[in-house]
């Protein structure tokens, strides 16, 4: 008996393709659902899927059903809307005052408020990681590279600031070299916080031609793991090398990385390291 389709709700980013690829390839008949304003049209189109408005939530729920999915997974980012110009649908309105409500306790609040919608009209909301097996973090090197023991000491602080930082819903990464907080995460997300670095002054930071300094990645202690994860891929990986920094550290189990193997090769290629961390060893 073949399985029920799934609903791949398509944010921005590789990691909708991604799942809808490895969906199609387990029989799962994915119906892409690309989020207007955030989804690629491209994929959309090529997986002949529909887009729809973050604020038609009922128009979603319609077409899931007709479509026979039970499950549905969120892909890729999406940023916060801005609620005074969304376009609603009854549904939408409906969850309006719940949504709004949330949306003051932080992002995390918001997208539980979000998928306690769709759970409480019988979907099933599944992580992308349940998708894709091996998309979640293992502890130890991804890659050639290990890190260094002077670079625990970046670890373990960068890893501090960005546990506070993602408790206060700020962000989930910030950067430390030898002990000093180069930035720290926030609505401009990863890619835009490294570009940040290179522009500081030289004493502070690395270069590519003498490393210093790691980014780390983890989830902030109240995130709802099926839905916006850390997430690390290959243009991380670039934005890391140009920035001058020796490693990326991410929480094992509380991460993803999409198209592991690639990201490997260029993490050697930049000889910079990619490490999967463990509770235990920042103590």
């Amino acid at each position: 008996m073949a399985a029920a389709r799934l609903a791949v709700v398509a944010g921005a980013g590789d990691l909708p393709r991604r799942v809808a690829e490895q969906a199609r390839r387990t029989n799962r008949n994915p119906l892409l659902v690309g989020l207007k304003g955030f989804a690629d049209p491209a994929l959309v189109a090529e997986f002949d899927g529909i887009e729809l408005s973050v604020g038609q939530l009922g128009k979603l729920m319609q077409v899931m059903r007709k479509e026979g999915c039970e499950e549905m997974v969120f892909a890729g980012a999406i940023k916060r809307p801005d609620f005074a110009s969304l376009k609603l649908d009854l549904k939408g309105i409906h969850a309006l005052p719940k949504v709004l409500a949330a949306a003051t306790k932080g992002d995390d609040a918001l997208m539980r408020a979000v998928m306690d919608v769709f759970a409480d009209a019988g979907f099933r909301i599944i992580g992308a990681d349940d998708v894709l097996d091996d998309l979640r973090v293992a502890a130890g090197a991804i890659g050639a590279i290990q890190p260094a023991p002077e670079h625990w000491l970046d670890i373990r602080r960068a890893a501090e600031v960005a546990a506070v930082s993602g408790s206060l819903e700020i962000g989930q990464g910030a950067v430390s070299c030898d002990g000093l907080i180069l930035a720290v995460e926030a609505q401009e997300g990863t890619d835009r916080m490294l570009a940040r670095i290179p522009e500081l002054v030289a004493e502070i930071r690395g270069t590519p031609a003498a490393r210093r300094g790691v980014l780390v990645k983890r989830p902030k202690p109240q995130q709802e793991r099926r839905i916006d994860l850390p997430t690390i891929g290959l243009r991380t990986v670039e934005g890391a090398s140009a920035a001058g920094l020796a490693g990326i550290a991410i929480e094992a189990g509380g991460a993803l990385i999409v198209d592991r193997h690639a990201v490997a090769r260029a993490a050697d290629a930049a000889g910079i390291f990619i490490y999967g961390f463990t509770p235990a060893e920042l103590a």
